[in-house]
């Protein structure tokens, strides 16, 4: 296991309530669906790479944070993104207590998003 590895695990286990479980299974799916993706730690929340920043996953007081990177530049068409929605490249899920995530657009859009980040073209 890798420091990153350790020090993402610590942080699960720190959070002792949904955001905690919600965090651990996140990282499952994001693990299940680019498991070529380095699992890293920066600006204190997990980041998965390829090529560049792919995902990241921040736990707030009431929501968790999911920010593509370059959420701009794929395609939504099951509406996940809810937020940061006016920036340039970054689009991001919050999901509050309760919510329902849907997993299999979810993996469909980390999948869309490595696939982005394979681009030879694209800038980082």
């Amino acid at each position: 296991m890798s420091a990153s590895d350790e020090r993402i695990t610590s942080h699960i286990e720190s959070l002792a309530d949904w955001r905690g479980t919600l965090l651990a299974r996140l990282r499952r799916l994001i693990r299940a669906s680019g498991p070529e993706l380095v699992e890293g730690w920066k600006w204190s929340t997990p980041v998965w790479s390829g090529r560049g920043n792919v995902v990241a996953v921040g736990a707030f007081q009431d929501h968790v944070k999911i920010n593509f990177f370059q959420g701009a530049a794929l395609d939504d068409s099951t509406g996940l993104f809810n937020a940061g929605l006016a920036a340039k490249a970054t689009r991001a899920i919050d999901v509050h207590e309760g919510d329902r995530l849907d997993e299999a657009a979810f993996k469909a859009l980390i999948r869309a998003a490595i696939a982005l980040d394979r681009q030879p073209t694209r800038k980082r």
